[in-house]
């Protein structure tokens, strides 16, 4: 781990420019076979979709030379292109520096907790710091092990997360954005932090996969051995090309899992007014 060291001491600069239990709380379970949709009539009018994005640095957009939020500008282009789709709302609060446990303290605001009741989908990127967190607490003993027992910490508070959204809006999508390894590019000899990142999404995974309507997009191997550069002058944070990317992986779970419930979850509520 000396080489880890080296690089690790390297990336506290990185660090200062991002500073800033146990129980599952089930979605409801939806009788989704038991429900037949009438097939989406040419005439229907389509709907607006409010999202949240909520977290870390990358949704804030830190990188992004459009200063405009990163991946969302990409995603609402590519979202409101889809049939049944007028409108995509974007609420950003995403913050640089954000762990896990400033995410479930801003959840508990009532700002959030107003934007959240109404929302259709959120979008969640958190964990990166959490990681950055533990490098720059144990930098002069840096041991897989702490790594480890950290990452049950992070486990813990990312389940308090899910729980706190679902609280206030059962009904909601939540989709949590993997981490990445902003070195990858440049020391990939080291397999300590492949290792660090990979098992930090595998935990990641394991919570959101106990709830319904909730989903995992990973974007760590987009970094891995880029065709061009993905990450902004930094070395840390995605540059355009990198946000553009995150946001055509998200399109793409989202268009599979969660558009095509929403769009008829629309109509039905259209029916039903009318």
């Amino acid at each position: 781990m000396k080489k880890l060291f080296t690089l690790l001491i390297l990336s506290t600069f990185f660090l200062s420019s991002c500073s800033q239990s146990d129980r599952l709380e089930l979605h409801k379970a939806r009788t989704a076979s038991a429900v037949v949709y009438e097939e989406i009539p040419a005439d229907f009018v389509p709907k607006e979709i409010r999202i949240i994005s909520a977290g870390d640095s990358l949704t804030e957009g830190v990188g992004d030379s459009t200063k405009t939020g990163g991946y969302l500008p990409y995603l609402r282009t590519l979202l409101e292109e889809e049939k049944g789709i007028k409108e995509v709302d974007f609420y950003n609060f995403g913050v640089k520096g954000d762990r896990t446990l400033q995410l479930l303290k801003r959840l508990q605001t009532e700002e959030m907790k107003e934007t959240l009741s109404t929302a259709d989908l959120v979008i969640l990127t958190i964990g990166g710091n959490d990681i950055m967190k533990v490098v720059k607490d144990n930098i002069s003993n840096l041991q897989l092990s702490v790594f480890n027992k950290e990452r049950e910490v992070y486990i813990n508070n990312l389940i308090e997360i899910m729980n706190s959204i679902i609280r206030v809006n059962p009904e909601a999508y939540i989709v949590l954005v993997g981490v990445y390894n902003p070195f990858s590019q440049w020391f990939s000899d080291i397999k300590e932090l492949d290792k660090i990142v990979t098992d930090w999404n595998e935990a990641s995974q394991r919570v959101v996969s106990n709830y319904s309507n909730a989903y995992f997009v990973g974007i760590e191997d987009i970094f891995i051995n880029p065709a061009e550069s993905l990450l902004h002058t930094d070395n840390f944070h995605p540059n355009d090309k990198g946000y553009e990317l995150i946001a055509g992986r998200l399109n793409q779970t989202l268009e599979e899992r969660t558009l095509p419930d929403l769009v008829k979850k629309a109509y039905m509520v259209s029916k039903e007014e009318n």
